[in-house]
């Protein structure tokens, strides 16, 4: 059979096996299998086993786990409650200082947990409830705790990013870098169409400011700087050649489990019984994803769909700005039915040989792939983050939440094309602090 047209088999009942309700790894699994064993005959199984627990004899795995670790001891705590409320003390005299706090608080937590669904409900729980309070629409309050909680997938520490690294054989490192400025012009935009929004909905006192004391806004600051240091640190140990990622990682996950055991008193053992088994259920969804994905992987090669695909489109007369649209066209549509990490370990073996062909940088599409993730993340009919934060606002409808929403998916678009437009803005920090990749 044509690979080509086998392709298109795989991708048919690929995505019928996963909308059956399958859970991902079972499901690329039970499609790898039964394409191997009907165009490859049973020998083919033989290697099965090797090639999924060699998928997962990888250094760099163990980084997963640790950043898991260091964003559920932070999540389990009320870390995002005081960054929370840090920001707003301090930003209290900025024009519509509370939905700048929230975005700023989010952006933060975001670079130390990693999780999109923690940030929402780290800063949500706190930041709805008093931006509705204050008077702001319901719409800018639950859009913009849902936006803002789509940065943990961007901002570094990032597991999407550790996964794609691994998935695509690229610099962790400078995969963590490529988001930073893409992040910081996310939040950038979010803060701008925040502001813009309220203005609009005619309330000038929500733009107003409001006073703390310096007492106040000093007080605050020792339960929540001992984080950000230790973001800070991490950061710096991998760039400054002190320690790999991994090792990193271990070091950041040990010292805030201690932080969250100091400064708020995470004395008890079921607590931190459930940090380890949420850390540890999460770890092991995306591990068994991994290493399902490299069987998946294993079964396009050999059928030689993947080698087919790039072939053919090497051949197409179209121009690679075209070819990245339609790319984008379907990581889009991924994203609003598979969560992040599924789609980048699906799609990585088939996309990377394209992209690269076509010319483009696999550091600058990765940050490309994120931010469509992140608008998965706030779009029906998965749309992750909306039922958060229904379940911490539930008299706000979902209707609500996806209408608050929507301008912020417009804001990410427009991040793409700006990228697009100008990729140094992901290529630049990676080169500038690691040198010109090889």
């Amino acid at each position: 059979m044509d690979p080509l047209t086998l392709g298109l088999m795989v991708a048919i009942t690929t995505i019928l096996v996963l909308f059956s309700g399958v859970s991902v790894a079972l499901g690329l699994l039970m499609v790898s299998t039964g394409f191997l064993v009907i165009f490859d005959g049973m020998r083919s199984l033989e290697l099965l086993p090797e090639i999924l627990f060699g998928k997962l004899d990888n250094f760099a795995l163990l980084s997963i786990p640790m950043f898991i670790i260091m964003g559920s001891s932070i999540a389990s705590t009320r870390a995002g409650a005081d960054l929370y409320e840090a920001l707003e003390r301090w930003l209290t005299r900025v024009p519509g200082g509370l939905v700048i706090s929230n975005l700023g608080a989010c952006a933060l937590f975001a670079a130390m947990s990693g999780s999109s669904p923690a940030t929402c409900a780290a800063i949500g729980k706190m930041g709805i409830p008093e931006m509705r309070k204050r008077g702001y629409p319901d719409g800018v309050a639950a859009g913009s705790i849902a936006a803002g909680g789509t940065l943990g997938i961007l901002i570094p520490p990032s597991v999407t990013m550790i996964v794609y690294g691994i998935a695509t054989e690229t610099s962790i490192g400078r995969l963590f870098l490529a988001g930073v400025i893409p992040g910081l012009l996310l939040v950038g935009l979010f803060m701008a169409w925040s502001l813009y929004s309220t203005w609009q909905s005619g309330n000038r006192e929500l733009l107003a400011s409001g006073n703390y004391s310096w007492k106040e806004k000093f007080e605050i600051l020792p339960r929540v700087v001992p984080f950000l240091l230790i973001i800070l640190g991490v950061l710096y140990a991998m760039y400054g050649g002190v320690a790999t990622p991994s090792e990193t990682a271990a070091v950041g996950a040990l010292l805030c489990l201690i932080i969250a055991m100091v400064i708020y008193r995470l004395w008890n053992p079921k607590d931190l019984w459930v940090v380890l088994r949420d850390s540890t259920r999460e770890s092991v969804m995306i591990l068994f994803i991994i290493a399902a994905a490299g069987v998946f992987s294993y079964m396009l090669s050999s059928l030689f769909i993947t080698q087919s695909i790039a072939a053919w489109i090497g051949t197409l007369d179209v121009n690679p700005w075209v070819l990245m649209a339609a790319v984008n066209l379907f990581l889009l549509i991924a994203g609003f039915f598979l969560p992040p990490v599924a789609v980048i370990l699906m799609a990585a073996p088939i996309l990377l040989p394209i992209i690269t062909t076509a010319g483009f940088d696999p550091i600058w599409f990765a940050v490309v792939l994120t931010i469509n993730m992140e608008i998965g993340l706030i779009s029906p009919p998965v749309g992750l983050n909306l039922y958060v934060i229904n379940g911490i606002a539930p008299d706000i409808s979902l209707r609500t939440i996806l209408t608050g929403s929507l301008p912020f998916v417009a804001c990410m678009i427009l991040a793409i094309i700006l990228l697009c437009l100008f990729p140094g803005l992901a290529t630049w920090l990676p080169n500038a602090v690691m040198g010109l990749a090889h």
